[in-house]
């Protein structure tokens, strides 16, 4: 069952990290990187480092989404014309 997670992980992650480089809309990529940072989290969890994983859930899928979101919602957008 561990063996199982732990693929089903590894393979989500490259696919989140595509994922973030290919959206069109910024806010989507930022929660789409949020997701990226929690699923890092549990493989930190994992590998029996759990301090680490409480760290990066905390600051990368918390603070670091969050800021990501403020900010761009605060950025003027240009069109093109």
């Amino acid at each position: 069952m561990e063996l199982l997670l732990n693929l089903l992980l590894l393979l989500l992650l490259p696919i989140t990290a595509i994922a973030v480089v290919m959206a069109k809309d910024l806010i989507v990529a930022a929660l789409i990187f949020s997701v990226y940072s929690f699923i890092m989290a549990i493989v930190y969890v994992q590998l029996n480092a759990p301090d680490v994983g409480i760290a990066e859930a905390a600051v990368g899928a918390g603070a670091t989404t969050i800021l990501f979101i403020i900010t761009i919602v605060r950025t003027e957008r240009m069109e093109d014309e």
